[in-house]
């Protein structure tokens, strides 16, 4: 299967490299089918191995980090979650003529849903709040500072850059009138808190409608949890959000923020994936209607 290249450093994978890869450090799982799986995900290549594993290949320079990190914290964090996360099977070295770590995880069952198609989305709201709110409660003690759980303000520049980008394609001067909105917000004063910090559709499972496991945890550290409330945008209808709200009980300044991040995220996502991962830059799309609409209505 050939997969199109999303980022302008992108190595070239496949499941022939995979396969000599887990032979030469893995024997014991040498004999296990091989396969690509297809996936919107940006940073990793997937690959299912044999029945109850999957392997995943770091696409870029930029997603080598989260090897390591997801090494790290998922068998201290997942213990602790009330639905799946990723199982690390084991951790390979660069070779065969690939540059950098990889993982092996255990499979994970479930569907990754669409936004606008959800068949539960209150209980889903529900599950998704459940998640989050158990992610908080964990001691953040000694966690490391997550990326998206910063100020805002931190992602002026690159967001800006990203609405004069789809200049011609979406309304500029609303977007940026939202986005100065956003940036008025208050700052988070309390304690920071654990978060996934990319909670969008592609990293949720899903079985029956509800939710199944939560995977990718490359973003997961301490800070700001308005950054865990985007999924209310990315995923949720509007009917749900309000419930998904109360459960976690976000303030209106913690609701703003997170409103804030889901607008960034999918404005700069947009551009940058608009060719290349059709299902990120449609939700990206529909996170980029939705929120204007939402704060017309309100």
């Amino acid at each position: 299967m050939c997969a199109v290249r999303m980022h302008p450093d992108e190595v070239d994978v496949d499941a022939s490299l995979a396969g000599r890869l887990i032979a030469g450090q893995f024997p014991r799982w040498a004999d296990l089918p091989v396969r690509r799986l297809r996936s919107a995900g940006t940073e990793n290549a997937m690959f299912r191995l044999g029945a109850d594993k999957v392997v995943r290949l770091p696409r870029h320079p930029g997603a080598v980090r989260s090897v390591a990190h997801e090494q790290h914290w998922l068998p201290r964090l997942g213990p602790r979650l009330p639905f799946a996360a990723p199982e690390p099977l084991g951790r390979g070295e660069p070779g065969e003529g690939f540059p950098w770590p990889w993982s092996v995880y255990r499979w994970l069952e479930g569907a990754t849903p669409v936004a606008g198609a959800l068949q539960e989305p209150g209980p889903l709201a529900r599950d998704l709040a459940e998640y989050v709110t158990a992610l908080r409660r964990i001691d953040p003690a000694g966690g490391p500072a997550g990326h998206r759980g910063v100020p805002l303000a931190t992602r002026d520049a690159p967001t800006r850059e990203a609405i004069a980008r789809l200049a011609g394609r979406a309304g500029t001067g609303a977007l940026t009138a939202l986005w100065e909105q956003a940036l008025r917000v208050p700052e988070h004063i309390g304690r920071p808190v654990w978060a996934h910090g990319d909670l969008s559709p592609g990293n949720v499972l899903v079985d029956g409608g509800r939710l199944a496991a939560v995977i990718d945890f490359g973003s997961v550290g301490v800070g700001d949890p308005a950054v865990d409330l985007i999924v209310a945008w990315n995923l949720l209808p509007a009917e749900a959000r309000g419930p998904f709200r109360e459960a976690v009980g976000a303030d209106e300044a913690q609701w703003a923020r997170g409103r804030g991040w889901a607008l960034s995220i999918s404005l700069i996502q947009l551009p940058y994936y608009w060719n290349t991962d059709p299902p990120l830059a449609e939700n990206s799309r529909l996170v980029i209607r939705g929120i204007p609409a939402e704060a017309e209505a309100g």
